[in-house]
């Protein structure tokens, strides 16, 4: 089925929209005709303008809006929007209606099928090979980004009195996946010999979600709708391995702003060699204005629960009172002597050494008898 229907129209209103969006009970077919004509005589207009597809849009009876979808929208709209206009009188006069023209320009020329067909087209009417062309159509479309492309051209290729059929896949196409994102698009090159057909499918991925997200997210629209609350994001895997072996998060410091995080370099506070960066509410020194109204409360407090406040005097006589820590040896010979100097207060803070109990005794006597 896939090898046998149009890309387009197998997946319309699940990958792709219409290209034509009216609605018409008596006049269909006159409307159809129509949009055909419009096509053929913007493309046979803009052979040179890379036009990658045109979308029509009728607004009542009397307004159409024609989008032109190109790669090259300065060719299309010409110097001071010339050749626009002019494209948008001749459709006036050919439709009889209101014509809204727009041109909307492709991001992404190298991975849409229809402009890579023309590519080859080109290439063909000026006589390069079509195998290289191919080949190198493939390989761009790759390299832009595309996760599957094929090629084909059926005529007489290379001037052979038989018509053949050759073609060039890399990466996958999945034909039969609605859900796959498969631009098509074909192009007729009119070489010396005869008409060279090409057809080009490019994957670009899958679009839509999985079946049980698309129900979730149906579920919660319809409970938003219905004036719910919506639900909670589910947690993930890890959260819930974490969770079922019991593992305490409560330790988890998130602050407004982004919290705090580690860095190596940088300013900032000292944790363990490495600088803590708080960002948004961390902590920070009060000022004077606070901490003397800290102060206030805490007095204030002191009165209420034990009478009178205590004053400044009498804090001060406390703390004369207070008995000192015997201080040890070195720190009293510091203190006995404050005007010697550094070596000196290091001699006498030093303890003395103790001489050895058994040390020899110099015998000069005996020396000098030994020597005669």
């Amino acid at each position: 089925m896939g090898q046998k229907i149009h890309p387009y129209g197998l997946r319309l209103g699940i990958t792709t929209d219409w290209k034509s969006r009216w609605y018409a009970e008596k006049d269909y077919a006159d409307n159809v005709v129509e949009d055909a004509k419009i096509r053929d005589f913007l493309r046979g207009e803009l052979t040179r303008g890379a036009v990658s597809r045109i979308e029509i849009e009728r607004i009542g009876d009397k307004k159409i809006q024609i989008d032109v979808h190109t790669a090259r929208p300065g060719v299309v709209i010409g110097r001071s929007g010339s050749e626009a206009e002019r494209l948008r009188s001749a459709l006036e006069k050919m439709t009889g209606r209101l014509v809204k023209f727009n041109v909307i320009e492709v991001q992404n020329g190298e991975t849409d099928a229809a402009l890579l067909a023309r590519s080859v087209a080109d290439q063909l009417e000026g006589r390069v090979s079509f195998r290289r062309a191919m080949k190198r159509t493939v390989q761009t479309a790759l390299k832009a980004g595309a996760q599957g492309v094929r090629v084909q051209a059926s005529g007489r290729l290379g001037g052979s009195d038989m018509g053949r059929r050759e073609w060039y896949l890399e990466g996958r196409v999945p034909l039969h996946t609605l859900r796959a994102d498969v631009d098509y698009g074909q192009a007729t090159a009119r070489t010396t010999v005869g008409a060279i057909g090409i057809k080009v499918w490019v994957y670009k991925g899958d679009v839509l979600p999985s079946l049980a997200a698309s129900r979730e997210k149906i579920a919660a629209e319809a409970r938003l709708a219905a004036g719910g609350p919506a639900k909670r994001r589910a947690a993930s895997p890890k959260a819930r391995a974490e969770r079922a072996a019991g593992a305490d998060r409560s330790g988890r410091l998130i602050e407004a702003g982004g919290g705090k995080r580690l860095v190596e370099a940088g300013g900032g506070k000292r944790t363990g060699g490495k600088r803590l960066i708080e960002a948004g509410g961390g902590k920070r020194m009060p000022s004077a204005a606070e901490a003397k109204s800290e102060l206030d409360e805490a007095r204030a407090d002191v009165t209420v629960e034990g009478g009178a406040a205590p004053t400044a005097a009498a804090t001060t006589e406390a703390v004369s009172e207070t008995p000192a820590p015997e201080a040890s040896a070195p720190e009293a010979a510091a203190a006995a002597a404050p005007e010697a100097s550094a070596p000196e207060a290091a001699a006498a803070a030093a303890p003395e050494a103790p001489e050895p109990e058994d040390a020899p005794v110099a015998d000069d006597k005996a020396g000098d008898e030994e020597s005669e």
